[in-house]
């Protein structure tokens, strides 16, 4: 069992290609930090597999390390079933299983 994390962040959208609709969170630094420093394999892309609660839905996914903080994509089967749009700002729970 990994370590497990709790922040508020707010949802956002990764405009970087127009043709999609990537929607993201961002782990905030300390939380980050402490994520980077874990030892741990390597994976692609510096990724880390995490289990995630957001209101009623969990499921398994993986973190990406961006320049200072790791983005936590929210798929959009999630943002519908917790009503979720750009700007909101969600409680989110996640737990560390690398």
């Amino acid at each position: 069992m990994g370590e497990t994390f709790r922040f508020t962040s707010a949802v956002y959208r990764w405009d970087a290609r127009a043709a999609d609709s990537w929607y993201f969170v961002d782990v905030p630094q300390e939380q980050s930090d402490e994520i980077r420093d874990r030892p741990r394999m390597p994976r692609g892309f510096g990724s880390v597999r995490v289990r995630v609660t957001v209101g009623g839905t969990t499921w398994r996914t993986s973190i990406f390390p961006g320049r200072e903080r790791y983005a936590l994509p929210l798929k959009k089967s999630v943002r519908s079933a917790e009503d979720l749009e750009e700007g909101d700002e969600v409680e989110v729970l996640i737990e560390t299983l690398d």
